[in-house]
């Protein structure tokens, strides 16, 4: 059955989107993951991938024409299908089948029509009072994204810029607005679920309003799902399990911490205490009047225990606990978070689809100590070896423009501005934080607005604008040790460089030996967008700025 495509909500303040190009026409196959437009946000230009297959039937929005969040953007189904129940107009045929959105249904459908959009296979309509609250795109490699914590419960009255929910994402863990008021009529995802973009999380709409036809009628809601179930003619709310409310509610309870039995702790505590598998009874709080803060779980040290043996005769490995064994195999298990899994998907997709090669250069550092020790006397916060790598890169990058571009598929994206991400990596995977306009800045400039970004990144306080919108990165392990390592192309990029640590090596001058700094960086390239001579270029250029700072000054 034809699939209604919606403009999904791509940042928390995000009221509309402008399609600023569509990379797939009316009669086009469409295929899960396939680009099918770019949006410009309120904070960045996002691409938006197609999660649906088939044949896309109709276009509701121009190029360069807005539509609200929520409102049609396209239609995919069978070749041929009549899509006008889906739509829920008139439209004809006829002009689907010619592309002619300026003769078709409006993008921005009254209320009326948008409550018998949304429901794609059932002619239950959401009721009049009620809104669909569903899972917002938080970045642009945003596939799904994982429920951790609902802050309102059934029952519970909302406002519009309350936050209902905490979400994981594959980059940071995020907050989600409604930006709806009512009373809150259904949660469609439990904590530690996840949930597709687009996908149902919540209804928001007037107290006692029936929704469980159209929720039934939606698609069937997960057994660990609040759901709502009609008796006697009443609607009658049935929620999770008393465990799973707890989640929901982000309480934690014990019979230990203070008089009432519950833990007290921060949030902040508590999610790590989470990720690491510690159990909170455990931990001594040092907080006012015994508060866990997030000090005690980084400082926690577990106690000793003896493992026991399963039915197999293997140990299971509890995170965070250490075991004494001897002789016995055992294992952890690691669940997959949001973020390691799109390092996956967009990694394998780069290391198969764009054909790398790799150009190595050794940079003498001699003079860029020496500077880097001036320019940290005068300057307001502390300029690193790395701020010294992003600002020659950024330069160097003006006088080479084919190496900061991007492989489009039918056309070579040349950038004109520079926006050098800078990746870090975190417990969780690896994340890119993106300094903007690198090349017009400072370097006092950029080491500022880096430390601020990893901070961020750390305490998992980036948004999307923060992490996208690359046209370079640099991955640097110099301060691990590592000398010299090829790094995968980070997507849309067509080049991205490793760089090594500085290394004392002797070498000779004239007619005596001594001692020099030398550091090794590895350029990886996409051949498609960037030929080899054009790559050693860039790097002769990054060469000169970096063994003779002073001209990154002037």
């Amino acid at each position: 059955m034809a699939e209604v495509i919606r403009m999904p909500r791509m940042s928390d303040t995000m009221t509309e989107g402008v399609i600023v190009e569509w990379h797939k026409k009316v009669g086009d196959v469409v295929k899960p993951g396939d680009l099918l437009a770019e949006v410009e946000t309120d904070k960045a230009t996002m691409e938006l991938e197609s999660y649906n297959e088939g044949t896309l039937l109709y276009i509701g929005v121009e190029k360069g024409k807005s539509v609200a969040v929520e409102g049609v953007l396209a239609v995919i189904g069978k070749p041929g299908e009549d899509f006008n129940t889906a739509l829920g107009s008139t439209a004809s045929a006829d002009n689907s089948k010619n592309g002619n959105p300026a003769e078709a249904k409006p993008a921005n459908p009254s209320e009326d029509e948008k409550s018998k959009q949304i429901s794609n296979d059932s002619s239950a309509e959401l009721p009049k009072d009620a809104k669909v609250i569903r899972m917002p795109l938080l970045s642009d490699t945003m596939t799904e994204g994982k429920i951790l914590n609902w802050f309102k419960k059934v029952g519970d009255t909302v406002k519009g810029d309350d936050v209902l929910a905490e979400v994981e994402t594959d980059k940071a863990t995020m907050e989600v607005v409604g930006y709806e008021s009512g009373t809150l009529l259904y949660i469609g995802v439990a904590a530690g679920q996840s949930a597709r973009i687009n996908q149902i999380i919540a209804i928001v709409g007037k107290a006692g309003t029936d929704v469980s036809a159209y929720v039934a009628g939606e698609s069937k809601p997960s057994v660990s799902a609040p759901q709502i179930e009609k008796k006697g003619g009443e609607s009658k709310e049935q929620t999770a399990p008393p465990e799973q409310e707890r989640s929901i509610q982000n309480e934690v309870t014990s019979t230990t911490g203070s008089g009432d039995g519950r833990i007290k702790a921060s949030p902040l505590a508590k999610k790590m205490a989470a990720e690491k598998g510690i159990d909170m009874s455990s931990v001594n709080g040092t907080g006012d009047n015994g508060r866990i803060v997030k000090k005690d779980i980084d400082t926690y040290t577990p106690k000793t225990e003896i493992a026991k043996v399963d039915a197999g005769g293997k140990v299971p490995a509890t995170p965070g606990k250490s075991v004494v064994y001897s002789g016995e195999e055992r294992y952890t298990d690691i669940p997959v978070t949001q973020m390691r899994k799109t390092i996956a998907r967009r990694l394998t997709e780069s290391n198969f689809s764009a054909p790398h090669f790799f150009l190595t250069m050794e940079i003498n550092m001699d003079n860029a100590i020496t500077s880097r020790a001036s320019l940290n006397e005068v300057s307001p916060v502390k300029i690193s070896f790395n701020d010294l790598i992003i600002k020659a890169c950024s330069m160097a990058l003006r006088q080479h423009p084919a190496v900061n571009s991007s492989w489009m598929g039918d056309f070579i994206r040349q950038n004109d501005h520079v926006h050098i991400g800078s990746a870090i990596a975190l417990p969780e995977g690896l994340i890119v934080p993106v300094i903007r306009f690198a090349d017009q800045k400072s370097l006092s400039q950029i080491a500022a607005e880096a430390k601020d970004l990893y901070d961020k990144a750390r305490n998992k306080k980036l948004q999307p604008a923060d992490f996208s919108g690359n046209t370079f990165t640099i991955s640097n392990l110099g301060m691990m040790d590592i000398e010299e390592f090829t790094a995968i192309i980070n997507p849309p990029d067509s080049a991205i460089l490793a760089v090594g640590r500085i290394k004392e090596v002797v070498v000779k001058k004239a007619n005596e030996f001594t001692t020099s700094n030398v550091m090794k960086i590895t350029l990886s390239c996409d051949h498609r967008s960037v030929d080899g001579a054009v790559g050693a270029a860039f790097l002769q250029t990054v060469k000169r700025f970096l063994e003779n700072p002073v001209t990154m000054l002037i």
